[in-house]
């Protein structure tokens, strides 16, 4: 089962996509800032970090940056409400998906399906 961190400081946000994500057969560890994540990141293994971008302590982009040192093969995919802070998302983690709020569920769902659809055809996960 593919597992994922999400990091979302908003609680109706957090609790509304880890819904979301689990029904559609994703395990979620969810945290309410980045600084709660890298002890996660630490003590278990994720396939997928999905973090806000403006959060208190630690934003997003740092968390993304620190996780990425720490598990290289993690893939990153942010979320956020503010166009300026989608541009330095992508200049700062290339490989990162970057869906804007507001968006669907389904359509949150559908990017996560995407990342990790090769491995579901070829039977790696």
């Amino acid at each position: 089962m593919i597992r994922i961190l999400l990091a979302e400081d908003d609680t109706v946000m957090r609790e509304y996509l880890s819904r979301a994500l689990e029904r559609s057969g994703y395990a979620v560890s969810a945290v309410d800032r980045g600084t709660a994540a890298i002890p996660l990141l630490e003590s278990e293994h994720f396939d997928l970090l999905l973090t806000d971008i403006v959060m208190p302590e630690m934003d997003g982009i740092e968390l993304a940056q620190r996780a990425g040192e720490m598990v290289p093969d993690l893939r990153v995919m942010f979320i956020t409400g503010f166009a300026a802070v989608t541009l330095k998302a992508g200049k700062s983690m290339p490989q990162a998906r970057v869906l804007s709020k507001p968006f669907h569920l389904r359509d949150l769902v559908l990017e996560v399906d995407r990342m990790f659809e090769m491995e579901h055809a070829s039977g790696n996960i």
